[in-house]
């Protein structure tokens, strides 16, 4: 009979007990303690397991869990003798960030304090007298900053004084609170207080034995671990603990196997394989995963929980560079990409690599081979859309950023399909006002570099709206030229559609309208049509619009939309 599957529960101990559907990652208990590292920093995108094997190396090493061996029978580390020895050994400090999303810095530096006193109160009596004064304040979370910062470390000397060994930590989710700081505006304020504390935690801790932080991005060390020159950190393109986070696909078979959906392997590999750690090129999710075989549908369970506003707001503001190279992603092809793999927060603005290494990290994109160039051996990464799960996040992102004219899009692109160009111009106009700001960083407006912004974003949109209809292709060659957008139809009953993109130029046309005559005369110009012809499509199933921008007004016209089809 299959094992129940307990959706969400992060609780090692409780899976254990109540035999729920379990994969066995007690190898990585054998890997990290043989390794020998002090502090060890692991990245893995949202929902990869990263806390549940927090809480098992709890279990595994805390004294508050001695004498619990039964808790890992049958798991590949208790067959070996002398980590059993191991067993209930260590006083451990589990600490999560996961929490922290506090939209100001005050908050957000009072939610840990607040979390420090939640741990000290596993280890002291609130009611004791004898309690000192410091620790007692620390457990009513009223300490001052700098108290906060060194809290960790007095409680790890506490512990290995009562207990006569020193302490393992374990920190789940650690950059959790930095990206809330970085998105809400109160990074550079926070970044003090969190180094101070990570630092005194981790590196001038005489009494820890050992370390681990947990988060999805490896934060710059110039940014929070300037004095951590001790930490082992494992990102995506290690080795190191590859199979230990995430399900391999040898694990994957067996739980369809198990719940009898063996049938379903090879669409389960479209929508939820791809994540590559290491060398390991088949990693599943396995949020993901545990949801299909529970519900026994194809859904985008983790898309749909990840966090992502981050990601968008950085795609949306970025150049239009960037976004041209969205588009080549969402077409299912693959680009080719310099980052470091360290994320510097206050270059997210300036620096649009720093956001492929986001994206990568998150693990929105993976990575299909690295490249070593130059005397210095700068890696470039080949980057692709993880898989059909991760495609529908970016469509959800996208149509986000029109969600403040939805009817008003969704009317753009009914009435560009019918060859309705009143409303054309009545919906476009109301899109363009509610979210030309958007799309722009607001750091270096421009009068040209906002539509050119804007018209990126919007094939992004149109993309994600008729990709079952259309292949929607963008800034490519054709005849002798480049067309801005091009609407190929899949069936012979849609009309093929040129749209061609201009800011007005005082200099050049007198008008708004002399603007859309000279875009829709470069179309004839420059022959954009050869693209469609090549592809078969009918001169007579063409047509043409030009698009005059000023400002945030937009004219569109056509030399001929008598021929577009009511739909």
């Amino acid at each position: 009979m299959a094992r129940t599957i307990s959706i969400g529960n992060q609780s090692f101990q409780e899976i254990r007990e109540k035999g729920y559907f379990f994969v066995d990652k007690t190898s990585f208990i054998k890997e990290w303690w043989e390794s020998a590292d002090t502090a060890t920093l692991i990245t893995r995108p949202r929902r990869f397991g990263k806390t549940m094997n927090m809480d098992m190396l709890n279990c595994f090493f805390s004294n508050r869990f001695q004498g619990r061996g039964d808790l890992f029978e049958g798991l590949s580390i208790w067959k070996e003798e002398a980590y059993r020895k191991l067993q209930g050994m260590y006083p451990v400090i589990f600490v999560s960030f996961a929490d922290v999303k506090q939209d100001n810095c005050r908050d957000a530096v009072q939610k840990i304090k607040n979390i420090i006193a939640q741990v000290y109160r596993q280890f002291f009596d609130e009611q004791d007298e004898k309690l000192p004064e410091q620790i007692a304040q620390v457990m009513r979370a009223d300490m001052s900053d700098v108290m906060a910062q060194g809290a960790l470390q007095r409680l790890s000397e506490e512990l290995a004084g009562r207990y006569g060994k020193k302490v393992l930590i374990f920190l789940d989710e650690y950059d959790t609170p930095m990206q809330e700081a970085y998105l809400h505006g109160y990074w550079d304020e926070f970044t003090g207080f969190i180094r101070g504390l990570l630092n005194s935690t981790f590196k001038s801790n005489f009494f820890m034995e050992r370390g681990i932080m947990t988060g999805i991005t490896r934060v710059s060390k110039e940014s929070v671990f300037s004095d951590l020159n001790n930490l082992s950190v494992v990102t995506a393109t290690s080795e190191k603990y590859a199979s230990c986070f995430g399900f391999t696909q040898e694990e994957v078979t067996e739980a369809l196997e198990e719940y009898g959906m063996a049938e379903a392997k090879k669409a389960i590999r479209q929508w939820y394989n791809g994540f590559t750690f290491g060398t390991h090129r088949d990693m599943y999710n396995p949020w993901s995963i545990t949801n299909f075989l529970k519900e026994k549908r194809f859904l985008p369970y983790w898309a749909s929980t990840s966090s992502n506003g981050l990601a968008s707001q950085l795609i949306r503001t970025a150049s239009a560079g960037l976004k041209e190279k969205m588009e080549a992603l969402l077409n299912g092809q693959a680009i080719t990409v310099n980052f470091d793999e360290q994320i510097v927060y206050s270059q997210l603005d300036d620096n649009e690599s720093a956001i492929w290494s986001l994206l990568t990290a998150s693990g929105y994109l993976k990575i299909e081979k690295v490249e070593y160039r130059g005397i210095l051996f700068e890696p470039w990464y080949t980057l692709c859309i993880t898989n059909l799960e991760t495609v529908s996040m970016f469509s959800t992102m996208f149509k986000g950023w029109f969600s403040s004219s939805d009817v008003n899009y969704n009317g753009f692109i009914k009435a560009l399909l019918g060859g309705n160009l009143k409303e054309m111009n009545l919906y476009m106009n109301d899109v363009a006002l509610a979210t030309f700001s958007n799309f722009d960083t607001g750091k270096h407006p421009s009068v040209r570099t906002q539509p050119e912004r804007f018209y990126h974003g919007f094939v992004l949109g149109l993309l994600v709206e008729l990709r079952e209809r259309y292949s929607v292709q963008s800034n490519k060659e054709s005849g002798y030229g480049r067309y801005d957008i091009c609407l190929i139809p899949q069936n012979h009953t849609d009309p093929a559609i040129i749209l061609e993109f201009k800011v007005h130029d005082p200099d050049e046309e007198k008008t708004l309208s002399d603007t859309v005559t000279s875009a829709l005369k470069q179309i004839e110009d420059k022959a954009y049509d050869a693209v469609l012809l090549d592809a078969g499509v009918g001169k007579e199933r063409i047509h043409h619009y030009g698009f005059a921008f000023e400002g945030k007004t937009v004219l569109i016209g056509s030399d001929d939309v008598k021929k577009i089809r009511k739909n």
